[in-house]
């Protein structure tokens, strides 16, 4: 009997236990059951959950919908409903800015700056490769409101050439509510980090030094207040003070048609004005000099055609009374023939605005800094290659016995007034209505009017 009494004992302790257990499962049931039913990041589920823990097919049902969350009974996921007015592909739903970049650039491996040529590589097909990259451009070129300040050509450089456009802008203008919005004003703080961004993808001869937001109707080009041109050249043999004489002449406004390469059919104007026309040392060496040229526009190769007149004044192979006569057109309506100067010494330096002022973070600053110095660096190690093969060659021997030596003919100078001289303004004029080319309107098609090299 004893035995069996502890055995019922033993039993119901048990059976307690296991009441006791229940409940707590109830209770853990109930509770996540108001959980689920509360939440907010999941559909809507059709049937509830079943409290009943014995009903278990019920509560394998409406858990398995719980899982699925925006499935249907059917079994079939439910369609996305489509975002109207936003376009994934081209991003019209980022706002955007009008953005001024100043940008760097080192010209000799460029056929120039714009892309209309179709010949590649160009400084501006780099840029618009960089900005589709980075997906800082919205739709097509068309619509971004795209100016540029100088249109460099072949081998030119620069520190300081301005572009404008549409970009892709962080903040959101105030109350707006389209899905493509403009930014016309706003602070920088916080907006995207144009020249970090466009710098990391840019290839090593091409930098964006800073950018600045534009006013509404900013255009690179007809904004510009001034453009400044540096173009380097080495001291040699040449006569500066009548090199900056020469100088002194072409400051003013002139007609510079005989300073230029004419294009009679879309150039009617070829005044212009020179602000400051100066010689200047380089990093205060007295054998690397620089012209520095400041004007307000430029005409096609004007820049390259002046520094040839005045390398000819330097050399002494012409009086510096020669600008007065070429800026005379009315007694020389016909450019003499003469080369140009080279076009790799040629830099744009500065384009100027009207409040207008550039930015750059520091960590793009530090990273622009690094890079130069290393492309500095670059450069030098190859001038230092140079001037072992020059140490090199001036230990080596002539050979006086070689009978057959070819001495390079030395062509005698021609006054630049004794030379042919190409036609005239009028001529070309003449010429291209007798041809019945279509005479083009001065202020649609001028754009050659802001390129100089």
């Amino acid at each position: 009997m004893d035995n069996q009494s502890d055995l019922i004992k033993e039993l119901r302790s048990k059976l307690s236990s296991f009441e006791n257990r229940v409940k707590e499962l109830e209770a853990e049931n109930a509770k996540l059951t108001s959980i689920v039913s509360s939440c907010t990041c999941r559909h809507e589920v059709e049937e509830t959950l079943d409290t009943d823990v014995s009903d278990k097919n019920m509560s394998a049902i409406n858990l398995e919908k719980l899982k699925l969350g925006n499935c249907v009974g059917n079994g079939k996921r439910k369609p996305k409903k489509k975002q109207t007015g936003f376009n994934l592909n081209s991003m019209n739903h980022h706002s955007q800015r009008l953005v001024a970049l100043k940008i760097m650039y080192f010209g000799p491996r460029f056929y120039g700056f714009a892309s209309e040529a179709q010949m590649d590589p160009t400084v501006e097909s780099e840029l618009f490769k960089a900005l589709q990259k980075t997906r800082l451009v919205l739709g097509e070129r068309k619509d971004l409101q795209y100016s540029r300040c100088g249109r460099t050509n072949k081998g030119v450089s620069s520190v300081g050439q301005v572009v404008a456009l549409l970009l892709r802008s962080k903040h959101k203008e105030p109350g707006g509510g389209t899905s493509e919005e403009l930014v016309d004003e706003g602070p920088d703080e916080g907006e995207l980090d144009y020249a970090r961004i466009l710098n990391g993808v840019l290839p090593d001869d091409i930098r964006v030094l800073g950018w600045c937001h534009a006013p509404v109707n900013f255009s690179a080009r007809f904004s510009c207040l001034s453009r400044e041109y540096r173009y380097f050249f080495w001291r040699e043999n040449l006569n500066i003070s009548a090199m900056e004489s020469s100088c002194k002449q072409l400051i003013g406004e002139h007609d510079f048609r005989n300073f230029c390469k004419m294009d009679a059919a879309n150039v009617h104007n070829y005044k212009r004005r020179i602000t400051s026309f100066d010689i200047c040392p380089c990093n205060g060496s007295d054998q690397l000099l620089f012209m520095k040229i400041k004007g307000s526009a430029f005409l096609w190769h004007q820049v390259r055609c002046m520094v040839a007149v005045l390398f000819l004044v330097g050399q002494g192979l012409e009086s510096p009374d020669v600008i007065d006569v070429l800026l005379d057109v009315d007694k020389t309506p016909r450019k003499p023939q003469y080369k140009m100067a080279p076009e790799v010494p040629l830099v744009l330096y500065s384009c100027e605005f009207e409040g207008l002022y550039f930015k750059c973070s520091s960590d793009a600053r530090r990273a622009l800094q690094l890079h130069l110095e290393k492309e500095c660096r670059g450069y030098k190690l190859q001038a230092a290659i140079f001037q072992e093969a020059l140490l090199s060659l001036s230990s080596t021997k002539d050979d006086d016995s070689a009978t057959n030596i070819t001495k390079k003919k030395v062509s005698s100078h021609v006054p630049l007034m004794s030379r042919p001289t190409e036609p005239s303004y009028d001529e070309r004029r003449a010429k291209l209505t007798f041809s019945g080319a279509p005479a083009q309107h001065e202020s649609v098609v001028t754009k050659q009017d802001m390129r100089c090299l």
